[in-house]
């Protein structure tokens, strides 16, 4: 039953989480210690192994033209998928089809590994950032971990659909009018991968509260995991102020990317009188600005949570 008269908006008292957030960047902080805390290694681990699938089939010299890739395709991709877009898609898929058996061979181990250590490594460092927001919080790790391994389930399950999305439209828009004799259909094949990233992502938007907010509750209520995902399908009118700020949040999250974007080409007019130091230390801070916002969004979403269900579900 909520404990207030008057509705409250998603959006109205995000914003104001917003605000608080800002004021204790701990909070923040912790986030991005057990973010990075992963991530540098994992991603050191992942640039090992790929470094040395390309030296195997580049003779040591890591030289993308010996993949078949020319000099003109790599510094021009842009122009050269828009003048010749099938001849260049060809050479990426030949150069893909020369590192693929290595690449499965790696993954095939190397994913659940990263999968399973992201797994403990968040759900111990969500729950010192969640105690740090409230320190009357339960600590729950192993609950914690049981239910990230059902939420990274149901990505991986998303993301499948969305693969199968993208097969079914290349299928349609440009193998079956090849097999035909016509000319395959590329603006046709753009228009369904948009539709179907928007949809998805919008659909995981809708869908992934009940993944964000359940442990949450596990820590609120000192639950297991059964029990709070049983909460957390009856939270009432609650639900759909959690898909509003999930909503908001899938926004948030494009809008970084499309800010990410413009900054990235920003020094591109200027690419006669810039060095290719400049760029890469470009690129890097423009990398390390958009990680810095996903990541306080992050915090802040888990922050909205709980301060709507004190509005609303605390007794």
């Amino acid at each position: 039953m909520p404990t207030t008269s008057t509705p409250i908006r998603g959006t109205q008292s995000f914003v104001r989480t917003l605000t608080l957030c800002w004021q204790r960047p701990s909070l923040t902080a912790l986030e991005i210690a057990w973010r990075w805390i992963y991530g540098i290694p994992s991603t050191a681990v992942v640039l090992y192994y790929a470094r040395n699938i390309l030296a195997a089939h580049t003779g040591g010299t890591l030289s993308l033209p010996a993949l078949g890739l020319d000099k003109a395709l790599l510094n021009d991709p842009v122009g050269a998928l828009t003048a010749d877009p099938m001849g260049a898609v060809g050479k990426f898929t030949g150069a893909i089809a020369i590192l693929m058996p290595d690449v499965r061979h790696v993954a095939v181990w190397l994913m659940p590994v990263l999968i399973a250590v992201w797994i403990v490594v968040s759900s111990f460092g969500r729950t010192r950032v969640l105690r740090r927001a409230d320190p009357t919080l339960t600590a729950r790790p192993i609950t914690l971990i049981l239910l990230q391994t059902i939420r990274m389930a149901a990505l991986a399950a998303s993301f499948a659909a969305w693969f199968w999305c993208l097969n079914t439209a290349g299928h349609v828009a440009v193998e079956a009018p090849i097999l035909a004799g016509q000319e395959p259909n590329l603006v046709g094949f753009c228009a369904m991968v948009i539709l179907s990233t928007l949809g998805g992502f919008v659909l995981w938007g809708i869908v992934s509260w009940f993944f964000s907010i359940a442990p949450l509750l596990a820590m609120l209520g000192n639950l297991g995991t059964a029990a709070s995902l049983r909460q957390a399908l009856c939270l009432g009118p609650l639900k759909s102020k959690l898909v509003e700020i999930n909503l908001v949040m899938g926004i948030v999250k494009i809008a970084l990317i499309v800010l990410a974007m413009v900054f990235s080409a920003c020094p591109l007019p200027f690419e006669s009188v810039t060095t290719p130091g400049f760029l890469a230390w470009w690129w890097a801070g423009v990398t390390l600005f958009y990680l810095l916002a996903s990541d306080f969004f992050h915090v802040a979403r888990l922050v909205g949570y709980l301060d709507l269900w004190r509005a609303y579900e605390k007794p």
